[in-house]
């Protein structure tokens, strides 16, 4: 453990919790100290795990009890990840030679499609698991719901579950409906009863729940199922360390700027210590030059520094939402464009506008659709269903429980007057009550390859200062 006394200047305590007189830096003869690091939410980022690879490695040349784990969501996020040829393979290979263990099912790991996502599966060397999922009836491989890995004398096992919050309407995660058919899903604590006794009848030293499902999950999860040692988690982005009736739950951020390590004294099966940290790997300075030179390598290719447009100011989430939505309105010459907050997902800077930051920004690869539809018709569609939009062509205000509609000059729609609207893919695919597909025009090219011909063919300086068209009818 040597190896490891530099580094805890790096740490951000989060908790020790001793269940004896042990102390967890000088345990007794005979316990063994396991080291479980993790990361959750990487979203295509490559930068930080050769910085990973050397401190577990420095870890694993003193410890025999070492493992490295992702929460999920590895995907959609990085262009060069996931505008690769063959998508997403860039986080496979990096995270086979940086070293890890098992992973979870992400919800964004669906993002690319079940062809893709079963490549990619297949070239990892690293296990992935998933217990809530049934993939029978589609064209990606089943994971397994569980692995245990024996690492040096200790036998650990790691229970897989993803969210299902992302249809009002169907049990799937939050990505494309159309991405995730005929695969079956079912709610984790439903799951979950089927594996209550897993650590005993795997004869396991340690029981994880490697979730894919936010800290409020996570946090419940931990209060009902007192078996998990620990619940180390993605999807919320957050930074967590709590202990739920002496379980630690656990999340390290996203993005690749923090990993964890959760550290466990066992005691001929029992575990008498544990505590937790995070290290900020944005100020963590040694790296495995060997990993580094690849990453570099996958991190520069020319085609995404062309410069496509220039915005005047910072454009914060608000103001892109604007900009995203005007782009599309004005790129296929409609009425109106609706665009969900989710569906952006980086700012952008003042200055030069590059391919890699439009493709950061709308990095799903969502197909684009224009509806005719009534201003009745978008009414029902936003009164129904409650959700918040970036809209633009449309002046949209509420008078005491109407909800008016009026065109860009101050016009007020009739109930029965056509608008056409533009939107991606997700959110007829999502609402599809409201959306027939039957009554879309389908467009060639994706809502980022969109925004990108607008860019280049009709406005390439924007501005959208304090922009601020986001609208919700509660």
């Amino acid at each position: 453990m040597k190896k490891l006394i530099p580094l805890l200047v790096l740490f951000v305590f989060l908790f020790s919790c001793e269940k004896d007189n042990t102390n967890p830096e000088n345990p007794n003869s005979g316990t063994d100290t396991l080291a479980i690091y993790f990361i959750n939410d990487q979203h295509g980022q490559l930068e930080n795990f050769a910085k990973i690879k050397h401190i577990v490695d420095g870890e694993r040349d003193t410890n025999q009890h070492v493992l490295l784990v992702c929460a999920g969501d590895m995907f959609s996020g990085n262009p060069v990840v996931d505008q690769y040829e063959e998508k997403g393979f860039p986080m496979i290979d990096i995270m086979n030679q940086t070293g890890f263990d098992v992973s979870v099912l992400g919800n964004h790991e669906f993002d690319y499609g079940q062809k893709f996502l079963d490549k990619r599966m297949k070239q990892a060397e690293f296990s992935w698991v998933c217990a809530n999922i049934d993939t029978e009836s589609s064209d990606l491989s089943q994971p397994d719901p569980f692995t245990t890995i024996e690492v040096g004398d200790l036998k650990v096992t790691f229970l897989g579950l993803v969210e299902t919050e992302g249809s009002p309407t169907k049990t799937i995660p939050l990505t494309h409906p159309w991405k995730v058919t005929g695969i079956s899903f079912t709610n984790y604590l439903e799951s979950i009863k089927d594996y209550t006794d897993l650590k005993s009848e795997e004869e396991s030293d340690v029981l994880i729940a490697l979730t894919h499902l936010g800290t409020s999950a996570d946090l419940d999860l931990a209060q009902r199922y007192p078996e998990f040692d620990a619940v180390i988690g993605g999807h919320s982005h957050d930074r967590v360390g709590q202990l739920v009736n002496g379980t630690p739950v656990l999340q390290a951020g996203s993005h690749l700027n923090y990993l964890g390590r959760l550290q466990l004294i066992i005691d001929k099966g029992t575990i008498i210590s544990q505590s937790a940290e995070l290290i900020n790997l944005n100020t963590y300075q040694e790296v495995d030059t060997d990993l580094q030179s690849k990453i570099t390598a996958y991190n520069t290719p020319p085609i995404y520094d062309e410069v496509i447009g220039f915005a005047t100011n910072y454009l914060n989430r608000d103001e892109i939402g604007c900009f995203y939505t005007n782009a599309l309105k004005e790129y296929y010459h409609t009425d109106a464009s609706f665009q969900n907050s989710g569906g952006i997902r980086s700012e952008i800077d003042e200055g030069d506008i590059t391919l890699h930051e439009i493709y950061n920004m709308d990095p799903f690869e969502n197909g684009v659709l224009v509806f005719s539809m009534t201003a009745g018709e978008i009414r029902e569609f936003l009164g129904q269903t409650g959700i918040g939009f970036h809209v633009s062509g449309l002046q949209l205000t509420v008078d005491g429980q109407s909800l008016i509609i009026r065109d860009e000059a101050g016009k007020e729609y009739q109930e029965d007057d056509v608008i056409t609207v533009t939107i991606n893919d997700y959110i007829p695919a999502v609402y599809e009550d409201h959306f027939p597909i039957e009554k879309a025009v389908v467009q060639d090219i994706t809502t980022a390859e969109s925004i990108i011909q607008y860019l280049k063919t009709i406005d390439s300086t924007i501005e959208y200062d304090e922009c601020n068209h986001y609208f919700r009818y509660n």
